[in-house]
């Protein structure tokens, strides 16, 4: 007879078939589960992180690569149609750093109008003509802020000079180099010297970067990838002028190191501002890439320097 008591279950026996268990079968399971795992982290592991990187390079040669099409076209043009181009983009530029600064209340219609009138006058006049424009925003800034009414006008008028002082007299300038001899030649070496220099950072970061270069700025810039970045800008701009018989080896080479030191301070310049303004990407137009003015950053310190060196070197 039943003693009406449930008999514990036995643990050599599978919970799903009741059959009992085999330790050394169990074993031989684990075991090639563990195994499983570790070919599974070795193969794919490895791989997507180098697709990954690999496809963001891509990525941006893509997006360079039509915007590059883009700038020789209207750079060879010269003239209104070059004007207008770089107002435009310094336009989208000085947008989004007034949309980042959106707490400091700025005045956007006057930076605007500032910078299209500094580009008309670096293309169609000089430098004289450049600094009076920049000189008559303030006037004009003060009176609009006093206007409107701002609680705060110092911190406005700051905000709205940023864009102009920054963003407005870079633009100048490139138009100031274009109408200066070879002009053209050399906007176009500075911009394939700071594309060039901003990839070779890129590069040689991924593959040696271990020291930070500014952590609190930029924690993703490390020394390694600002070395090769600053080769690789000498480099492309020597190679250029080889190829270009009024542009001297030396001259090249002092151009080189221009965009060399200065594509780096601008990248981090603008990093200085996202940062404060508690922001990852100054714009969306380029999906991860982020906006116009993150393409943009080291050149409009570069089309500054260049101008100045090319001013100094050329013949008279």
């Amino acid at each position: 007879m039943s003693s009406g008591r449930r008999r514990p279950p036995d643990p050599r026996r599978s919970r799903s078939s009741g059959r009992p268990r085999d330790p050394d079968r169990d074993r031989d399971r684990d075991r090639e589960r563990r195994r499983e795992r570790a070919r599974e982290r070795s193969s794919e592991g490895k791989p997507r992180r180098q697709r990954g990187r690999s496809s963001e390079l891509l990525l941006r040669v893509l997006v360079a690569i039509p915007l590059a099409v883009l700038v020789i076209v209207f750079v060879e043009a010269g003239g209104i149609a070059f004007a207008l181009f770089v107002i435009v983009v310094g336009w989208l530029c000085m947008y989004e750093l007034y949309r980042m600064l959106d707490r400091w209340k700025p005045l956007p219609i006057v930076g605007f109008a500032a910078l299209a009138g500094m580009v008309l006058a670096g293309v169609y006049g000089g430098q004289r003509q450049v600094a009076e424009v920049a000189m008559a925003t303030l006037p004009v800034l003060f009176l609009l802020t006093v206007a409107r009414g701002e609680r705060q006008p110092t911190i406005s008028i700051a905000g709205t000079l940023l864009g102009v002082y920054w963003i407005g007299f870079a633009f100048a300038h490139a138009g100031l180099l274009r109408e200066l001899p070879h002009g053209n030649a050399v906007i176009i070496d500075v911009l394939i010297g700071t594309f060039i220099g901003d990839t070779g950072a890129y590069l040689g970061g991924r593959l040696f970067g271990r020291r930070p270069l500014a952590p609190s700025i930029s924690p993703n810039k490390t020394v390694e990838g600002l070395a090769c970045g600053m080769i690789a800008a000498v480099v492309a701009v020597f190679l250029a002028g080889l190829y270009q018989p009024w542009l001297t080896q030396g001259d090249a080479l002092l151009l080189g190191i221009a965009v060399a030191v200065l594509g780096p301070i601008g990248d981090l310049f603008e990093s200085v501002i996202k940062r404060d303004a508690g922001t990852k990407d100054a714009g969306t137009l380029f999906g991860p890439h982020g906006g116009v003015l993150d393409r943009a950053d080291a050149a409009l310190f570069t089309l500054v320097a260049g101008y100045y060196v090319w001013l100094a070197v050329m013949p008279h």
